[in-house]
């Protein structure tokens, strides 16, 4: 995580990605079901930044994890990525969110049902959609059933709740007990024949 984002968790507030990354950075964001599942894989990527959980896709300013689980917001459960476009590309980021998801399935993602948890790729100019629709046309190439995935442009990201944010590192035992018992990496497996990096 960047230094300010580092800050802000110390003084017990999620870091805000919301505003425009500092020069020569981009942002790139992604809904793909349990944003506790989608922070680690980005994290990892060389020339990620930041990875911030949080809710978009939605009406309601400021919601909170409980409306936005109720279903009521129009949010879905989403991740905000920082990268740095020298280092990683945006093409390759795609990549690790596809990875990562169930492209197949509608309003839910493994055990999480509902549209909060549907699978989004939200853009945030021209380039990156038509990257992302490049990128899920390959992906649909690979399957006989639809690919179900929305490509919308990006609205405003509201960051998760403190508790929320790295929460594979704070809540280790909670985190890989979830993860387990949704069959997450077991569809994930299936889907795309390898082990997901979690």
């Amino acid at each position: 995580m960047a230094a300010a984002g580092m800050a802000a968790v110390a003084a017990g507030k999620a870091p805000s990605p919301a505003s425009t990354p500092a020069a020569g950075l981009a942002r790139a964001t992604f809904a793909g079901g349990c944003f506790w599942c989608m922070e680690p894989p980005f994290e990892k990527v060389p020339g990620v930044v930041s990875v911030t959980a949080g809710y978009t896709g939605g009406e309601k300013k400021n919601p909170s994890y409980e409306e936005v689980s109720e279903g009521g917001t129009g949010h879905a459960e989403s991740i905000d990525v920082v990268f740095n476009p020298k280092k990683v590309t945006y093409s390759q980021l795609l990549d690790v969110f596809w990875h990562n998801i169930d492209p197949l399935t509608a309003d839910a993602q493994f055990c999480d049902h509902g549209h909060q948890y549907r699978s989004a790729i939200f853009y945030h100019d021209e380039e990156q959609r038509r990257v992302a629709e490049e990128s899920k046309k390959q992906v649909q190439a690979r399957f006989p059933r639809p690919v179900v995935t929305e490509i919308v442009a990006a609205s405003r990201f509201y960051p998760a709740e403190e508790y929320h944010q790295d929460f594979y590192k704070k809540n280790p035992v909670r985190y890989y007990t979830y993860r387990a018992g949704c069959g997450r990496d077991k569809r994930l497996k299936d889907l795309w024949g390898e082990a997901p990096a979690h």
